[in-house]
């Protein structure tokens, strides 16, 4: 790598900028272990609590990770491609298998959902609003996770009314047979309706520390929050997706056929 010192930066941001830079272009690929302090010292003709200091700028921006006793390294990043077309949701609603299972199989990834709890709760106000019922109506909220060869990839709370799926299968703690968009659009469950569009609204935030704990987020990587309603025929929201997904594992794309 060229190094080409700035007199207007110091040391530190420029060696930082300089790794950045040799990431970003491809040149120290993900999972490449870089050249011990001692040794990026001398490249750069600087001193180790400098280049330390680099390191660790990159580190609290998700770009590099440490190992005990092996060194640092390119942060791997374990992108799954999202895509979300109407075509796409009708062919694997006929199947049986979920969008993210469907996704990860195409790229030939192992995909697995876990609930980690199924209970009755009051609907936060967001949720409440997207429902169409006042703040506070009960809901029964389904609380999952999703991994990829076993690395948790995002957090998922399903909020539906209490009043319509109560006895249903949504109630169990159980995986259902072709998810709850099956279910909804069963002639003989709770719904009964034809799943006509989903809206999606979608932040970014720093993530919480359970959310750090739970999905493994490193310093600096930024959370993707999405909030997908449902809508049935009838002009009703029948289900809120609430989905936390680290920024630096997924890549979503939208096809929106314009008639």
């Amino acid at each position: 790598m060229t190094f080409m010192p700035d007199r207007d930066l110091p040391p530190y941001r420029q060696i930082a900028d300089d790794l950045r830079a040799a990431i970003a272009k491809g040149k120290l690929a993900p999972g490449e272990k870089l050249k011990s302090e001692n040794e990026l010292k001398d490249q750069y003709g600087t001193t180790r609590v400098t280049v330390r200091k680099a390191l660790s700028l990159l580190k609290a921006d998700g770009l590099l990770i440490s190992e005990q006793g092996r060194g640092v390294f390119v942060r791997p990043q374990p992108r799954v491609l999202m895509q979300t077309t109407g075509a796409n949701f009708r062919e694997r609603r006929s199947t049986g298998v979920s969008n993210f299972t469907a996704e990860a199989a195409a790229q030939g990834l192992r995909a697995e959902q876990r609930i980690l709890s199924v209970e009755r709760v009051p609907a936060p106000a967001e949720i409440a609003e997207r429902l169409g019922t006042p703040a506070s109506t009960p809901v029964i909220v389904r609380r999952r996770v999703f991994l990829i060869d076993d690395e948790p990839m995002q957090l998922a709370d399903g909020y539906y009314p209490a009043e319509l799926f109560a006895g249903s299968p949504v109630e169990e703690p159980r995986r259902i047979a072709g998810g709850v968009s099956a279910l909804i659009e069963d002639r003989a469950g709770p719904v009964k309706q034809r799943i006509m569009r989903f809206v999606e609204d979608l932040d970014i935030r720093m993530p919480t520390p359970s959310e750090v704990d739970t999905l493994h987020i490193p310093p600096g990587v930024p959370l993707a929050r999405v909030l997908r309603s449902t809508w049935v025929q009838d002009g009703r929201v029948v289900e809120v997706l609430d989905s936390r997904v680290p920024c630096d594992r997924h890549r979503f794309q939208y096809v929106i056929d314009v008639p």
